[in-house]
């Protein structure tokens, strides 16, 4: 990876981790804590792709594994973040833009279950049962639904800043186009082009009227 790409993701990962032990674990909500640091990793497989994606979530879930107050084995989130950020840099799309939330929702979903599913399933494997002490069911709908909450106000924005850093031409207009989809939701609506269309229709009107004033002066 460029060295713009790793300084940005070691900063975005390292500060999503401290947000979330610091202040998102003491929140005490009930069932599973927001993962931020989970945010962060699919917002960045986002923009650059599935081999990015992969190495950024290995290094995101091993600084998990080691951060305090972990009790597991380390390796084993680091594993889960890993494959979460491979497969989530697969659905990258192909034009560096969002047009609707539908697609992007979707993968945080899916993400927020999948890594429930594959921490608890690992976890079994080396002994550890505490999910089923907690309730499997309760993790992974509360899991789902922190991480759909919170998504709108972290995926577009590290999706604009890991553009702005690649130097990609479309970082100027990212944020919008990026915020407009995740606003418009399922609806379909684009803002952004909404708000061209209203000024396109705008000059014309302008130009018509300049026309028509000219038409009698003439006469």
């Amino acid at each position: 990876m460029r060295f713009n790409r790793i300084l940005l993701s070691a900063t975005l990962v390292v500060v999503a981790l401290v947000v979330q032990v610091t202040v998102l674990a003491r929140l005490q909500l009930p069932g599973a804590v927001p993962d931020l640091t989970l945010l962060v990793v699919l917002g960045l497989a986002f923009v650059y792709g599935h081999v990015s994606g992969a190495l950024i979530g290995f290094a995101a879930g091993l600084l998990a594994d080691l951060a305090p107050p972990a009790d597991h084995a380390a390796g084993r989130y680091a594993l889960v973040l890993c494959l979460i950020g491979y497969l989530a840099g697969l659905v990258k799309p192909e034009n560096g833009k969002l047009r609707s939330a539908t697609a992007p929702m979707l993968v945080v979903v899916a993400a927020a279950l999948g890594s429930t599913l594959l921490y608890a399933g690992v976890g079994a494997l080396v002994g550890d049962s505490a999910a089923r002490h907690v309730g499997l069911g309760g993790l992974l709908f509360t899991a789902a639904l922190y991480d759909l909450l919170l998504a709108p106000f972290v995926v577009p924005g590290i999706m604009a800043l890991a553009r702005r850093a690649e130097n990609d031409p479309l970082s100027e207009t990212s944020s919008s186009d990026v915020s407009s989809g995740w606003l418009a939701g399922g609806t379909g609506l684009r803002i952004g082009e909404q708000k061209g269309g209203l000024r396109l229709r705008a000059a014309r009107n302008r130009a018509q009227r300049a026309g028509r004033i000219k038409g009698v002066k003439r006469l």
